[in-house]
């Protein structure tokens, strides 16, 4: 965890820390994104206005270099792993902004990772004046209506919003928790049991994390720490919804008579 909070290391090495972590396997992707890299540098390198850049770049990268999808609901993990994500060009949104900016930023220009009412953005910064917001996975950007219209759902008056580009901390609990649930959904309990013990690494005691390992362990067959979890969740949840069916359930066990592993 160290490591991972190091200011030294950038935000897609910390991805790779973390796939190397979950999978045990170290990810192998530099030569394929440097070969993306030399491609977005070739076709901006006779380019001046910052604007015309920035443009020019998103268009070579999401037309032709294939980075162009569609959203959908669910990813599958090899959409969340990086060596698989940029060789099927089939990347998860956070992992994609990731990818992004570190190739925008490779091509000598500014990029962030901000949070736009209600999805994870990536933001080139032209000039002191302009920025170009876009959604990652289609390279759809923003105009100053829909931006105006996504800041109003924030408190306060939308025109005195800054949007401030996302912590390290905050973009890697988005990328553990997208993750999390890809492994869940192919039954990788094992590997997501991991992402959840970084994730309350990174938010000790969530009660929604405490949740999710107890349901992780609890496949597992190690019942009796999965029911302390499931217990901590009903305490600090008890209006919610799962807390309150969680609590008839756990009522009917007696937890002596549970066969532990």
């Amino acid at each position: 965890m160290s490591e991972l909070n190091s200011e030294q290391r950038n935000l897609l090495s910390s991805f790779a820390l973390v796939e190397e972590y979950i999978f045990s396997e170290t990810p192998s992707f530099e030569k394929m994104l440097h070969e993306v890299i030399e491609a977005c540098r070739l076709a901006i390198i006779d380019i001046e206005e910052p604007m015309e850049k920035a443009e020019c770049l998103i268009n070579e990268l999401y037309v032709s270099q294939l980075f162009l999808d569609n959203e959908r609901n669910i990813w599958p993990v090899v959409a969340q792993k990086i060596s698989s994500a940029v060789e099927y060009k089939l990347m998860a949104p956070v992992l994609k902004a990731a990818i992004v900016q570190a190739i925008v930023n490779a091509c000598d220009m500014e990029a962030e990772i901000v949070f736009v009412p209600e999805k994870v953005m990536v933001r080139i910064i032209c000039d002191d004046i302009y920025s170009i917001i876009f959604e990652p996975v289609s390279g759809e950007s923003l105009n100053w209506q829909q931006l105006d219209d996504r800041l109003g759902e924030l408190d306060g008056d939308p025109t005195q919003t800054f949007l401030a580009p996302m912590e390290v901390k905050s973009i890697l609990v988005e990328y553990l928790t997208s993750l999390k649930n890809s492994l869940i959904r192919e039954v990788q309990f094992d590997k997501a049991l991991k992402c959840v013990d970084l994730l309350l690494a990174l938010r000790p005691d969530d009660p929604f994390e405490r949740r999710d390992r107890g349901f992780l362990l609890h496949q597992l067959d190690c019942f009796k720490v999965a029911y302390d979890d499931y217990q901590f969740f009903v305490k600090e949840c008890p209006q919610d919804p799962a807390a309150q069916l969680l609590k008839l359930q756990l009522d009917k066990i007696t937890i002596s008579d549970t066969v532990l592993h």
